[in-house]
């Protein structure tokens, strides 16, 4: 059954920093599936309502963190005045599920062309980021740029250099923890969109029309990011049975390449990497970035470390 409700090692402590500190829960996974009913038995004090005032927000973890899935989510409270459509999780196989999510993608994005003149559409893992040395906002760089039907940012896909690097940590910025990436055409996609299009499986690319790489814009995917992280989903039967295996075997692969291979300088490396990209096409894709299996590690560079 699909996992609707996810609880990865979850700690929460009471008093921290004081005589009186406590974990009132520790450590704790556990996955909730649709249909389910579950009931919570235990002593006073073990933990019981804590765990539940985090799955309705009440609290927010020590560590760790908590998955909804559905409708009615909450609105995080770091994204003040965002207008939020929730809507159901398509479900079925990862590669039909995909279809149907790209149509309606497609279709939300036309409607709202009719109001505004861009919309932008990433996956929850994905940042469309502005080169600091530019020094301007995302929304003041696309005011800038002349978009006729699409725009992209330069693929970067976040590894983790598992010799220098350990867990990712959510008290600080996850630029300030990961360093490596691979320059991925994978990413390179035509997030930005001026006119209504069909966005091929992923945003990867838009029917019928060619792509532009914006100078000095990036979408960096943090997938592939954390060896844990991955290792977790593996586990996850929900995701296996949706047909998820393949493509999280997929992340691994990246923190190899990121950890096997010499990393090149981001200034002179990104340049050549946006260059290539531009004029190189797959003979199956004219409309999609290539550079034919060419495995190009970079060291990201420190300007970025604050903005993740």
């Amino acid at each position: 059954m699909e996992t609707i409700i996810r609880v990865d090692n979850l700690t929460h402590t009471y008093g921290v920093g004081t005589p009186f500190q406590r974990s009132a829960v520790e450590g704790m996974t556990l996955d909730i599936r649709r249909g389910e009913f579950l009931g919570l038995i235990g002593h006073t004090g073990s933990g019981k309502s804590t765990l539940i005032q985090h799955l309705n927000g009440l609290l927010k973890p020590t560590e760790g963190t908590v998955y909804l899935d559905g409708k009615d989510q909450e609105i995080p409270d770091w994204c003040p005045g965002v207008n939020v459509e929730a809507v159901d999780k398509i479900p079925g196989q990862v590669v039909e599920a995909e279809k149907g999510r790209l149509d309606f993608l497609s279709s939300t994005a036309a409607r709202l062309l009719e109001t505004y003149d861009l919309v932008i559409g990433t996956d929850a893992d994905e940042f469309l980021i502005v080169d600091p040395e530019l020094n301007m906002s995302l929304s003041e760089y696309l005011d800038k740029a002349d978009v006729k039907v699409s725009l992209s940012g330069l693929g970067v896909d976040v590894g983790q250099h598992t010799g220098e690097e350990g867990d990712i940590r959510e008290d600080a910025p996850f630029l300030s923890q990961r360093h490596y990436a691979r320059l991925s055409t994978r990413y390179t996609k035509p997030c930005v969109i001026a006119k209504p299009v069909r966005w091929g499986r992923g945003f990867h690319r838009v029917k019928g029309h060619n792509f532009h790489i914006g100078k000095g814009l990036y979408l960096f995917h943090f997938g592939y990011f954390d060896l844990g992280r991955i290792k977790a989903r593996f586990e996850d039967p929900s995701r296996r049975a949706a047909g998820w295996t393949k493509h999280l075997e997929r992340r691994s692969k990246t923190i190899r390449q990121v950890t096997e291979n010499r990393s090149r300088d981001w200034n002179r490396w990104t340049r050549i990497a946006r260059f290539i990209q531009t004029v190189c096409r797959p003979p199956y894709a004219w409309n999609k970035p290539a550079m034919f299996e060419m495995v190009l590690i970079v060291r990201i560079a420190d300007r970025f470390q604050k903005l993740v």
